[in-house]
């Protein structure tokens, strides 16, 4: 769809945990030809190392902090596009299937309330974006990573929505869990992610606020689609 007379933007998709963002934002990038990063995915791939490591208490998911912000010049972290599908890199190891479990996500926002993860990864996916065209999404992606962003969309959609999205997905990929253990994990991450001292969730004052409870992914694709256009359009 783009060529050499449309301008190359950045793009920020920020919303809450299992909102679809991510969904959205790859078949945005896919149709557009830019690059996608999924930064969730990089905070993911950090609390599996983590995991992996003994850094994480399982009885409580607290995090040994110090150890693991030693660790981080050890972990690497990239993007492997096969085809449709993009997976994601832990120090070269596809990881892809193990960072969506439940145990990952019981982890992934007390490691990511870290700020030195925090500063750490956002360097990484600044880095990423340098030359735009690029499509990222997370949590503070619009407000802290690309505050200058070109477009910035935030979506939500109800708690129990999102933990149904999230079931289906864990279904599909043969993950056994129930919605009650997702729902409770949803709502956990959600306070987490609003009530933490560095870079929480919030909707950047330039966003576009999308509550996808009620649509369909064609039509959440859609809006996504036009609303870059008039962007675009409008530079």
């Amino acid at each position: 769809m783009t060529n050499s007379q449309t301008p190359q933007i950045t793009i920020a998709i920020d919303g809450y945990s299992s909102s679809g963002k991510s969904t959205m934002a790859r078949q945005l990038a896919k149709t557009i030809g830019y690059r996608y990063i999924d930064s969730g995915a990089m905070y993911r791939a950090v609390t599996l190392y983590a995991l992996r490591h003994d850094m994480i208490n399982r009885a409580d998911n607290s995090v040994n902090a110090p150890l693991l912000v030693a660790s981080l010049p050890e972990i690497a972290i990239d993007f492997k596009v096969d085809g449709d599908n993009q997976s994601t890199l832990l120090n070269g190891e596809n990881v892809e299937t193990e960072i969506r479990s439940i145990a990952v996500s019981q982890c992934v926002s007390p490691v990511a309330a870290i700020p030195q993860v925090r500063h750490a990864l956002v360097a990484m996916q600044q880095k990423m974006g340098e030359s735009k065209g690029i499509v990222m999404d997370g949590r503070d992606i619009g407000t802290t990573v690309f505050p200058k962003a070109e477009m910035k969309v935030f979506v939500r959609a109800s708690a129990q929505t999102r933990a149904q999205r999230r079931l289906n997905e864990m279904i599909e990929k043969g993950i056994a869990t129930t919605f009650e253990e997702i729902l409770a994990n949803v709502v956990s991450r959600d306070h987490i992610d609003e009530t933490r001292d560095e870079s929480p969730l919030r909707c950047a004052d330039d966003a576009i606020v999308l509550d996808n409870s009620v649509m369909s992914v064609e039509e959440q694709n859609n809006w996504l689609l036009d609303l870059y256009k008039k962007v675009v359009a409008s530079l």
